[in-house]
């Protein structure tokens, strides 16, 4: 694993003096921040996403009728 050099203000170094209380090594503790993070961006990234594909789609009769017309037949 990779090693990593950083400066924390003094909140996140009492926060993250209190690692054992969480049930995490500092390391873990700062690991599963950094993935809660990702998840979280990422997560944002695709509600953006599947706003702009839905924004597109209104505006779109083209793209209605298309996805209309490959409904059809398919039971409701």
């Amino acid at each position: 694993m990779q090693q990593a050099k950083f400066s924390l203000s003094q909140s996140l170094v009492e926060f993250l003096a209190k690692h054992r209380t969480f049930g995490f090594k500092k390391s873990a503790m700062v690991r599963a921040a950094l993935d809660e993070l990702k998840k979280d961006l990422e997560l944002q990234e695709l509600k953006q996403s599947a706003d702009l594909y839905a924004e597109l789609y209104a505006k779109d009769p083209a793209l209605q009728e298309i996805t209309d017309s490959a409904i059809t037949g398919w039971p409701e």
